[in-house]
């Protein structure tokens, strides 16, 4: 069937579904569902639909009424990652890591646009021409960005990332070959340990997948606070858990609420530890004081391409926020970072962890990077052993939970 007779005959049968629903009164999908295939069964009396047709049809009315059109068939295949609409007739998807045009498109650019308004309402967001880029999120916790026109100047932009509907493990990350199990035991150990971990790398790289994998190891008689621009992160096993989530302002008397804010207010609520989902401007300075003030075994990430440039971050981030000499800001850095985590996205678009370095103290105004573990030569390898070993004995730990360290 011709793309534009399918469009048609969606049009008309949406057109009579609606005429046959009371929608004064709330309906049920089985309803819907019910009226969809009778109204069919009229028109396939006159009109020839094979079965793969009509079951396609079928699906794609009720996504149009009920679910997000189009966009419903790749929110439902669990090998899509990442959806990309540039306007309503490009559409790009990745699967398994590897990004491709769809085949198919919106009809209309106000379908888009509605199926934009119904995304942002999920959350009370709100997006428009004033206020017209978005940060929000599924209720399957899927990452939306929206950015409207006349910003985009082919818009409306959609993007979403996928949510994982599998927490992926660091048992699944050493079978990947993202770890080796002996880094991976190492930094299990840190993690009960209380060292402040940080993670880094590239966009796509897999960082809040680690974090979540880490963030198992938390003992889970322990209080812990989360914080994030969105939902991503998936902790289960504490029970003590407080997940706080970062807000856009807009016009119409909303206030924004940023990291910031949530990590000021989580220091008064009395947590074990903070985790913060990315760290991505002046909030910096408030994640260091936070580490420096008795908040130890606490994780964040942040986007940089090695662990040193991470720390140029960091210190231009602080900078952000409050004016002080860089020597301060690398003390803090110093006092406040244990470990650097370093992921990266591989040419073969496997994602790995490529080192772990400790930062080993300021000396002379420069931080100095300890490297423990690092990838070469196509395996990861130990480098150097761990120099600041407090925490670990005051957590009852002795030399050989490091492996024999």
């Amino acid at each position: 069937m011709e793309v534009h007779m399918h469009d048609h005959t969606i049009d008309v049968m949406k057109t009579r579904v609606l005429e046959n629903l009371d929608l004064e009164n709330e309906v049920s999908d089985e309803s819907i569902i019910n009226t969809i295939d009778s109204i069919l069964s009229d028109y396939c009396r006159s009109n020839y639909l094979s079965l793969e047709q009509r079951q396609e049809i079928s699906r794609d009315i009720f996504c149009n009424l009920r679910k997000l059109d189009i966009l419903q068939e790749l929110l439902d295949d669990d090998t899509v990652t990442e959806i990309m609409v540039n306007g309503p007739e490009n559409i790009f998807v990745e699967i398994n890591g590897r990004v491709k045009r769809w085949n198919k498109s919106f009809a209309r650019e106000e379908k888009l646009r509605d199926i934009i308004q119904q995304i942002v309402s999920f959350c009370n967001r709100v997006v428009n021409e004033s206020s017209p880029i978005v940060d929000a999120r599924l209720p399957d916790g899927s990452r939306i960005n929206v950015v409207l026109k006349p910003i985009a100047l082919n818009g409306p932009i959609l993007t979403i990332r996928k949510f994982a509907k599998h927490r992926i493990t660091m048992e699944k990350l050493i079978e990947l070959g993202a770890i080796s199990s002996e880094a991976a035991d190492f930094l299990t150990v840190l993690v009960k340990s209380k060292y402040n971990i940080f993670i880094s790398g590239g966009t796509g790289s897999g960082k809040t997948t680690f974090l979540n994998a880490l963030s198992d190891y938390v003992p889970e008689d322990e209080r812990i606070i989360t914080i994030e621009d969105a939902a991503e992160l998936q902790i289960k096993h504490v029970p003590n858990l407080v997940s706080l989530e970062a807000r856009n302002g807009n016009g119409e008397g909303c206030v924004p609420i940023a990291i910031r804010d949530l990590i000021k207010s989580a220091l008064r609520m009395r947590p074990d530890r903070i985790i913060v989902g990315e760290i991505r401007g002046e909030e910096a300075i408030d994640m260091l004081q936070a580490m420096n003030t008795g908040h130890d075994g606490s994780l964040s990430t942040g986007h940089a391409n090695s662990s040193r440039d991470m720390l140029s971050r960091i210190e231009t981030m602080v900078l952000m926020g409050v004016n002080i000499p860089l020597e301060a800001i690398r003390n803090q850095i110093g006092s406040a970072i244990d470990i650097i985590v370093h992921l990266q996205r591989m040419s073969d678009r496997s994602r790995k962890v490529v080192a772990v370095e400790e930062i080993a103290g300021v000396e002379k105004g420069e931080i100095q990077l300890n490297t423990l573990y690092e990838f070469s030569g196509g395996k990861m390898r130990k480098v150097n052993s761990l120099i600041n070993r407090e925490k670990l004995y005051s957590s009852g730990y002795n030399d050989q939970a490091l492996g024999g360290d």
